[in-house]
């Protein structure tokens, strides 16, 4: 019983709840009717909530068109919640249960001065003797890591990293060789297209990678999850289930710093 006290919460915030929520979903400016509706309220039951929440500036109505959309205070909140947010402390338990879920090694991986870094690694129930260590520099060229952020960076970037890339030998230690630019632009193209990058027995002989891209709420790409296993036990197939669980928790991330799922 006192259990159950400690989780009762408040019905009618709980319900207007629904309308923040119901706008925040659209992402524009919503009539009271388009409102209540998403809602899933009578509109006469969802003006009193508009009413009050407009009186601390959660939402706010347009004077000429009578449109709600949300207010200053609420975007005060956002801002903050965003500013508060720290991707690799929000992602590393997710890609725990990761690891566990599909049974092979998971590593994260962020933009470095060198280029996409490898800075944690949650270990499959068994070894698995790879190249994949905290601090390696992922090549660009040749690691479903790499690629994964040359495709979600701007093209210039991505050039300047690949000149460095050339000029220190990083593609070499992975045992592959430059791309031609077209090539290249084939395979990031196809990145963009499913979210996800996949090698396969390459750069190393026997182990197979599928990574995805973890977005903030700009857009932009901040973290890469990589998942790698050996060949004869990890199905990188598109709609493989490691496939959608490793797109799963990008998306779960991802979410959680705001970015909106991509089209």
């Amino acid at each position: 019983m006192e259990e159950e006290k400690s989780r009762r919460g408040i019905q009618s915030i709980e319900i207007g709840g629904r309308l923040l929520t119901a706008l925040v979903e659209e992402g524009a400016p919503m009539s009271l009717g388009e409102l209540a509706k998403k809602a899933g309220m009578p509109s006469a039951k969802a003006h009193p909530y508009l009413v009050s929440f407009g009186s601390f500036g959660l939402i706010e109505q347009n004077p000429l068109t009578g449109r709600y959309e949300l207010g200053p205070f609420a975007l005060q909140l956002g801002l903050i919640s965003l500013h508060l947010l720290d991707p690799v402390r929000i992602a590393i338990p997710a890609i725990t249960q990761l690891a566990a879920d599909i049974d092979q090694t998971v590593g994260l991986s962020v933009l470095g001065n060198q280029g996409p870094t490898i800075i944690y690694i949650s270990e499959s129930s068994y070894p698995i003797h790879v190249n994949m260590r905290t601090g390696t520099v992922m090549s660009i060229q040749a690691t479903a890591t790499g690629r994964v952020f040359a495709a979600f960076l701007p093209p210039r970037q991505v050039e300047h990293m690949i000149a460095r890339e050339r000029q220190s030998g990083v593609a070499g230690d992975f045992g592959a060789p430059d791309l031609k630019a077209d090539a290249l632009e084939k395979i990031l193209a196809d990145v963009r297209k499913r979210g996800l990058a996949r090698v396969q027995g390459e750069p190393i002989p026997g182990i197979n990678a599928i990574c995805a891209p973890v977005f903030d709420h700009s857009g932009a790409i901040r973290l890469g999850i990589t998942a790698i296993g050996p060949a004869g036990s990890f199905d990188v197939g598109w709609d493989a289930e490691p496939a959608r669980k490793i797109r799963a928790c990008a998306e779960h991330v991802s979410g959680r710093l705001g970015s909106r799922p991509l089209d």
